[in-house]
């Protein structure tokens, strides 16, 4: 059983949503604006949230971007605004899925699943990538550096993991948004790029001088060991 919260603003669709969470067998808890969905997020340490993007006191988007200051949750923003443009957006915000209103009870329960499964790994997990001073655990979701922990987003994880499992090899930002996002069709390049600064912020690199995460123009990026 996970434990979810909900953050909706519409009264109707929010309780429709918390009972068909819970009659498959989900804990479930809601708020109703930004604020108090930020609040219930850090004082409850949901294992998910389901997020709105059309809240009454702040956009969905920001509060994506206040929550992923502070929390790694994984986040499915359930919205009826179906442009390809607020997908990427959020998504580059920090978001793990994106559905569209209206949906089926069963697509956000196979979401919900997806997403925890992805966070939570499994014990198949392959063995410690270690690249230079980064230790990335796929089985614990862990990532060290120069022995300090770093402290990543569910995507940031599933990105750099992705790159770990094919160390060396140049990754295409294609294979990135179809492999990590499930984007299909793939997506914004942006969306990658953005990611991608976001952990070299965070090892201690830029785009500028990459260590770890090397930038190949015009085919992808790879993780490798830094050169001498």
């Amino acid at each position: 059983m996970a434990q979810l919260l909900v953050v909706e603003d519409d009264e109707r669709i929010r309780t429709a949503v918390i009972r068909a969470l819970r009659e498959r067998g989900h804990a479930v808890s809601s708020a109703g604006t930004a604020l108090s969905g930020l609040q219930a997020a850090v004082a409850e340490r949901p294992d998910l949230v389901v997020l709105d993007l059309g809240l009454p006191d702040l956009d969905g988007r920001e509060l994506l971007r206040m929550l992923r200051a502070v929390s790694a949750v994984p986040v499915i923003v359930a919205t009826a605004r179906d442009d390809d443009g607020s997908a990427v957006q959020a998504l580059d915000a920090g978001a793990d899925d994106y559905v569209v209103k209206p949906f089926s009870a069963g697509q956000l329960e196979a979401r919900v699943r997806a997403v925890l499964r992805r966070v939570a790994g499994t014990d198949a997990s392959p063995a410690p990538v270690t690249v230079g001073e980064l230790t990335v655990d796929p089985r614990s979701r862990r990532v060290t550096h120069a022995g300090r922990p770093v402290e990543l987003s569910p995507k940031e994880f599933d990105l750099l993991a992705h790159l770990a499992a094919r160390v060396g090899t140049v990754v295409s930002k294609r294979e990135l948004l179809t492999q990590v996002w499930h984007l299909p069709y793939g997506g914004s390049d942006k969306t990658v790029d953005v990611h991608l600064s976001w952990l070299r912020r965070k090892l201690g690199e830029s785009a500028a001088e990459p260590r770890l995460l090397q930038t190949v123009r015009g085919v992808g990026v790879r993780l490798a060991e830094p050169d001498p």
